[in-house]
């Protein structure tokens, strides 16, 4: 007979609980030392359009697959994805390894050589032509017997044989280029034909490799030919991959509309709050950049109106803001003085009384006004700013300085001026689509006058590639006059001297630049000394820069005041950023 149960006694009524043991759970899978890595941030797609519209200054040829191409994104966010990249390298790279392994390069490389000796040979050239047409031959070049045949009769016989002789070259050259990037350590011997075909799936397949590696790194589908990998992959496996760009082109579009990109018929836009997005990474990316030990920065006391609130209050007085109320001090007086009425009044409760709030309760913190500052930027958008993409790193630049002040100093007033043959002023909103105007002269001495008074004249019947800079200090002087601050400056970004200036309503261009030019630019620099606006002088390198450029840099500073710098590329809008910087921490120390 079995037992019946024991049954738990009062003392103790659960055993299992007094002794060791128990239910065991088992974990599967855990690594208590390699962790999974947290979810990866969002792929930056103000960032990437952005950066397109910088350099082409506009966002009408951004396509979905370019901005996909664009966007680095993390695969592990793709589900799928790793295995079906890997599968597709591993199927490609038996396909390669099978092929080396089955030829051999050496026979077809003679076969060539032969096939082009023996049609040469048997060619017979015009007596005139012979020993240039055997010391070509022997050379062994295509551009030479190109040449050979321009000089030939085009119907002839030999000119006919010379365009089959130029094409058994080529073969030789493509088979010689076949042996030389790939070890073949097969057996099985190789026609002329059969090689060229081989060359071409070799050349594929090591494109496809290379892409398919790259979309491995950053979830790029867009980057892979579809169409070349159909080919050797079986159909279930391109679907699969269509199935992922297709995810992966909808999480991108979800994205740019979270990010404030928008996406219309005439393509896409960009929002004010991409731009604050694209500002706020950017001005991260820059203070990253600097060694904390040099920089030294902390975030300041955000306020209103460029006022700073200092620990110590007074009595509020008609006409105070309330935006600088003590609210905690105040209601502190208006307890003390409810009670102190209620002390006053016999059988008086004061919990009871209402809690009022008179002028006399109101407390104000003491402040002190910030000094503003002014500035004015001129972009150089001559023709000369295409080379080397200087117009991004100043445009980079401008909108980095923008969000700065937009950020930190909202008192402060910034004013932006777009170079040329002429100048005109920009909105911020604006700086992203400015490009470099194309170069209509090609002259080594142009010497031009435009009198810009006559009506039937407009902008863009003028070659728009020259640099005025007088016009555009011109332009930032009247704006800085306006300012009600004492602290104004013109930070001119160029890579050399004016070749444009203004007389009364005549435009003159003139290149190489001309003394006349220089004269009326510095007496508009010594104007802006006169209205105390200090001029500083960012001198981008350019390939046609000469000590006359660093000149006239050094001349224009020197008479105002100002100062001459030498940066470009990307660490443009860090050094303006810090100097502005530096700037503001003077003014108010």
């Amino acid at each position: 007979m079995s037992e019946p149960p024991r049954q738990p006694s009062p003392a103790n009524p659960d055993p299992a609980r007094s002794t060791l043991g128990g239910v065991i759970h088992a974990y599967l899978g855990y690594d208590p030392v390699n962790f999974p890595p947290p979810r990866s941030a969002p792929p930056d797609i103000a960032g990437a359009a952005f950066e397109h519209m910088l350099h082409h200054g506009s966002l009408r040829r951004l396509t979905p697959e370019e901005l996909a191409r664009a966007v680095t994104i993390d695969p592990s966010q793709i589900k799928g994805f790793g295995p079906s990249i890997e599968s597709l390298l591993a199927l490609l790279e038996e396909r390669r390894a099978k092929i080396l392994a089955t030829w051999e390069s050496d026979s077809v490389r003679r076969r060539a050589d032969e096939a082009f000796r023996t049609l040469a040979a048997s060619m017979t050239p015009p007596p005139k032509l012979a020993s240039r047409f055997e010391r070509e031959v022997r050379e062994g070049q295509l551009r030479d017997l190109e040449r050979l045949w321009y000089e030939v009769d085009e119907q002839s016989p030999f000119a006919r044989q010379l365009v089959h002789l130029v094409e058994r070259l080529g073969d030789r050259f493509q088979v010689e280029a076949l042996a030389s990037r790939w070890v073949f350590t097969g057996r099985a011997p190789l026609s002329i034909e059969e090689a060229l075909r081989l060359k071409e799936e070799l050349e594929t397949i090591e494109r496809l490799i290379e892409q398919l590696r790259e979309a491995l790194k950053h979830a790029r589908i867009a980057l892979i030919d579809l169409e070349a990998l159909e080919q050797f992959a079986p159909p279930e496996e391109i679907e699969g991959l269509r199935d992922i760009e297709r995810r992966v082109q909808e999480m991108i579009e979800q994205l740019a509309h979270a990010q404030g990109i928008e996406r219309s018929a005439q393509g896409w836009s960009l929002t004010p709050r991409a731009m604050r997005l694209y500002q706020t990474r950017l001005l991260q990316e820059i203070f990253n950049g600097l060694s904390a030990g040099r920089s030294g920065r902390h975030e300041g006391v955000q306020a209103l109106e460029g006022e700073v609130e200092l620990p110590t209050t007074r009595p509020w007085n008609f006409g105070d803001p309330l935006s600088g109320l003590d609210a905690a001090e105040s209601i502190t007086n208006a307890l003390l003085r409810r009670a102190a009425d209620a002390a006053g009044a016999p059988g008086a409760d004061a919990s009871e009384a209402p809690l009022t709030l008179t002028p006399e309760d109101l407390r104000i913190f003491k402040s002190r006004r910030t000094p503003r500052c002014a500035t004015a930027v001129i972009l150089d958008m001559s023709g000369s700013m295409r080379y080397g993409g200087q117009y991004v790193s100043c445009k980079r630049m401008a909108l980095a300085l923008d969000g700065l002040i937009r950020r930190e100093y909202p008192g402060d007033s910034l004013f932006f001026v777009e170079m040329y043959t002429l100048a005109k002023p920009v909105r911020s909103a604006d700086l992203a689509s400015l490009m470099p105007k194309p170069v209509s002269i090609s002259r080594p001495v142009v010497r031009l006058r435009a009198d810009l008074a006559d009506p039937r004249l407009g902008e863009m019947d003028l070659p728009l590639h020259f640099t005025n800079i007088q016009r555009a200090l011109q332009l930032s002087r009247h704006f800085l006059a306006a300012q009600p601050t004492p602290n104004r400056q013109i930070i001119l970004l160029t890579d050399g001297l004016p070749t444009a200036h203004m007389e009364g309503s005549n435009l003159f261009m003139l290149y190489p630049p001309d003394p006349r030019t220089e004269a009326a630019t510095m007496r508009e620099a010594q104007m802006c000394r006169r209205d105390g606006i200090t001029l500083n002088v960012m001198l981008l390198p350019s390939w046609s820069q000469d000590e006359d450029d660093v000149g006239f840099a050094y001349r224009i500073a020197e008479s105002t005041g100002g100062r001459v710098f030498f940066t470009g590329g990307r660490e443009l809008d860090r050094f303006v950023v810090w100097d502005y910087l530096t700037r503001r921490r003077t003014i108010i120390g």
